[in-house]
C-alpha cells in the first residue's frame, strides 16, 4: 500500500493513507497517547507526506541551482533553547560553507509560525551543551555548530518556503500575511519565498523576500547579515 510520485526525473515512494492505517493497526508502531484510531492517524499523516514532498522539491531546487548538494541536508535536528528544543524542518549546508535553516509551511497558523521564530531568536543565545573549553571564551550552541573555527560566519538565515495546501489561502497570500505580522526587530535574518517561485526561477535567483526589508526579492548571497 504505497504510492509513487516523480520529482525531477526521480521516483519517490510513500505510504498511502490505507497503508498508514494498516501500519497503525498492526501494533508494530510505537504507541501514542490517547485512543486515536488507525484511520485518524492515517489522515494526520497524509498532510505530513505532502509536507515531505514539498521539502523534496525544495532540496531539488537547491541542488539544481548548485546552491547546495542534495546530500548536505539534515531533517528535523533538535537544537536546545531555554524554552525547549527547536526542531527545524531542515538544516542545509550551502555551497559557500555556511548553513541555513529551512521551514516548509503548508497549514501552520501564523501564531505558530511567529512562535517558532521566537524560538529561533532564543536559540541564538542558547549556551552550548557540554563542559566547554577553559582555553577560550564560551561560545553559544549555534557558534559551536555553525560558525566555524574562527567564528567568521553569522547566525544562519531562516528560510520559509510557502507551499500549497487544500482549503488554505494561496502561498503568495500566506507569504504576504506572514510579512504583515512578523516583527521587525529580530536578531536573525528571516527570508521567504513560495514553492512555485523557488522551483520555477531557481534557488540561486532573487526569489527571497526579507522580513522588514520591503517587498523586493534578493538572491541568497545578497541576504542581509543579522544584527
Amino acid at each position: 500500500m504505497v504510492g509513487r510520485t516523480h520529482r525531477a526525473q526521480q521516483s519517490y515512494w510513500y505510504c498511502t493513507p490505507a497503508g498508514l492505517a494498516e501500519a497503525a493497526a498492526s501494533g508494530e508502531l510505537a504507541p501514542t497517547t490517547g485512543r486515536t484510531t488507525g484511520k485518524r492517524i492515517a489522515a494526520s499523516k497524509t498532510g505530513l507526506r505532502e509536507h515531505g514532498l514539498a521539502l523534496v522539491d525544495t532540496v531539488i531546487a537547491f541542488h539544481q541551482a548548485e546552491v547546495a548538494d542534495h546530500a548536505d541536508w539534515r531533517v528535523e535536528v533538535a537544537h536546545p533553547t531555554p524554552a525547549g528544543n527547536l526542531v527545524p524542518d531542515a538544516v542545509v549546508l550551502l555551497a559557500d560553507g555556511s548553513s541555513a535553516f529551512v521551514e516548509i509551511d503548508r497549514t501552520m497558523s501564523y501564531a505558530r509560525l511567529l512562535a517558532k521564530l521566537e524560538r529561533y531568536d532564543a536559540y541564538r543565545g542558547a549556551p552550548t551543551s557540554g563542559r566547554g573549553n577553559a582555553a577560550r571564551a564560551p561560545r553559544s550552541h549555534w557558534q559551536e555548530t555553525y560558525a566555524g573555527p574562527s567564528l567568521e560566519r553569522p547566525f544562519p538565515p531562516v528560510l520559509f518556503v510557502f507551499a500549497p495546501a487544500p482549503r488554505r489561502a494561496a502561498p503568495d497570500t500566506r507569504e504576504d500575511a506572514f510579512h504583515d505580522r512578523a516583527r521587525l526587530n529580530w536578531r536573525i535574518t528571516v527570508a521567504t519565498t513560495t514553492l512555485r517561485q523557488l522551483t520555477r526561477d531557481g534557488a540561486d535567483r532573487p526569489v527571497w523576500r526579507v522580513v522588514g526589508h520591503g517587498e523586493g526579492r534578493r538572491a541568497l548571497t545578497a541576504l542581509p547579515k543579522p544584527r
